[in-house]
């Protein structure tokens, strides 16, 4: 069961996920475990002709950037976000989006880091701050001096106009080996993953490009060089932690929508709806409500356990992700019409949506 809040509860992957993040010093990983054309400002890496994929490293392994977040000091959880509840160092990736010093990187990467730097592909470190993070879709901005710096922005593109098949490489630094490049091909599109909050991220890119830990946070490619998700979690098959052929990314598109917010450091605000669901074991498709939160949007529709979701606002729902990826296409405050199945009964339930929780409730 998953819980529907613009993203929902708990893991979307029954055999586990693991958040692409590594750790140094030999530790265990210590984050868990998925953007408007170019919304960075000035010059960004050439789009590199379709196949050419030592062209596109060549173009793209420049605003590529290992991440050390040191200090780490969290409370312990489960999940695809495991933590130790002791001081770590763990490493990940980011990439560089404009020539002001922003960076891009998986929120999971920089969770409780009390000193963050950030490694050039020449060797050059910097010292970073966190301008802003989103625990519900995993994504954050860093910010460095861009003083004396040739910094290279990758150009944000479209995961919207991806299909499955369409080539995309990864540059990050699984196990610690920096500008490390893997290659492979959409697996899947529109899948659902866990987010550091509890919640999930809809509109997932599910990919069979090898991301391992120390990949989290670092850019998926597409043929042309442009940017078109974070590189996020990987699928373990309950057990080990490194890539099984199925890994995720988060959107650009999904962060796209959130960017000037994250560079300025404001919260980001998702709608909720309250409920947990899974797919139908019926005859009829839909999203099979399994619980309510209490006095959440849901139940103060009259939403029940049991109830049956099959549309919403007349688009059809076949799915339990697929309720969450529409609760997560709306703004909180939104109102929308449910259709509902109870009792051999059909009927429209009216609710207005919620602001997510900073915090799923266990």
């Amino acid at each position: 069961m998953t819980l529907v809040v613009a993203a929902v509860l708990g893991g979307a992957v029954t055999s586990g996920i693991l958040a692409a993040t590594g750790s140094l010093g030999g530790g265990t990983a210590a984050g868990g475990a998925v953007i408007q054309e170019a919304a960075a400002s000035g010059s960004s890496a050439t789009s590199t002709a379709s196949g050419d994929v030592s062209g596109l490293y060549a173009d793209a392994s420049p605003g590529v950037v290992q991440i050390t977040s040191k200090g780490s000091a969290q409370s312990s959880g489960s999940g695809p976000f495991p933590q130790s509840g002791q001081s770590e160092t763990a490493t990940g990736t980011g990439f560089v989006i404009d020539d002001q010093g922003d960076i891009l990187t998986a929120a999971h990467v920089v969770d409780g880091g009390s000193s963050i730097s950030v490694t050039f592909q020449d060797g050059t470190t910097r010292t970073a701050s966190v301008s802003g993070k989103d625990d519900a879709t995993d994504a954050a901005v860093v910010k460095i001096d861009p003083s004396g710096l040739d910094l290279h922005p990758l150009k944000l593109g479209d995961s919207g106009s991806l299909q499955v098949g369409d080539q995309l490489s990864a540059i990050g630094s699984p196990f610690g080996y920096p500008e490390s490049l893997s290659t492979g091909v959409v697996s899947g599109l529109d899948r659902t993953i866990s987010a550091p909050n509890g919640f999930t991220v809809a509109h997932a890119i599910q990919t069979d490009t090898a991301l391992n830990p120390g990949n989290s946070g670092g850019p998926v490619l597409d043929s042309h060089g442009d940017v078109i998700g974070i590189a996020d979690q990987i699928a373990t098959n309950g057990g080990g932690d490194s890539f099984t052929g199925v890994g995720f990314a988060v959107p650009i598109d999904l962060v796209k929508s959130e960017l000037s917010q994250l560079e300025a450091g404001q919260s980001v605000e998702h709608a909720y709806l309250g409920v947990s669901t899974g797919n139908s074991q019926s005859g009829t498709p839909g999203a099979v409500v399994g619980s309510v939160a209490s006095g959440s949007p849901a139940a103060d529709a009259g939403l029940r356990s049991g109830d049956l979701v099959t549309a919403v606002d007349g688009t059809e729902i076949t799915s339990g992700d697929g309720l969450v990826a529409q609760i997560a296409g709306h703004k909180p405050g939104d109102r929308v019409s449910l259709t509902v199945h109870r009792d051999s009964q059909t009927s429209s339930v009216d609710v207005t949506l919620g602001t997510q929780p900073s915090q799923a409730s266990q």
